[in-house]
């Protein structure tokens, strides 16, 4: 079934960008980029890190404009417009609460893998590995 709503998370890595690039590729449909400021409580860091400090919050938020302002320019550049959207929680919650409260039916995303406990975690990620566990649509995970 061709998707009438992609999202792309966006964390900044490499594997993010080919996530967007391969999006706006394959898919004739909104894409909207996503990036996920993470609370240092939180555990996980993909995304920014967003500590205590006003200072450190700001720098969080910047560093997530500056992603989605890169995509952005990304997909102008291919005469594909974005919508964009900066969030702020737990990596894969986030993602999965964007999917089911903006009606996105398919997500694209980077897999970060390397050493992590399980062979799904050190395949994927462990953000990926959530999302493609929980998600209630079909995600595509690039490596």
């Amino acid at each position: 079934m061709t998707p009438s709503h992609v999202l792309v998370p966006l964390d900044g890595s490499p594997l993010a960008d080919d996530a967007l690039a391969r999006a706006l590729a394959v898919f004739d449909c909104p894409v909207t980029v996503l990036n996920v400021v993470t609370p240092a409580d939180a555990g996980m860091i993909e995304g920014g890190v967003l500590e205590p400090g006003e200072e450190r919050r700001e720098s969080a938020h910047e560093r997530a404009e500056r992603i989605i302002a890169r995509a952005s320019a990304e997909a102008e550049a291919v005469d594909r417009p974005v919508e964009t959207a900066v969030e702020t929680g737990d990596p894969a919650e986030t993602i999965l609460a964007y999917v089911d409260e903006h009606d996105v039916d398919h997500v694209v995303m980077g897999g970060h893998g390397g050493e992590r406990s399980g062979v799904a975690g050190r395949l994927l990620g462990t953000v990926a590995t959530s999302v493609v566990s929980d998600a209630p649509v079909t995600v595509t995970v690039v490596r």
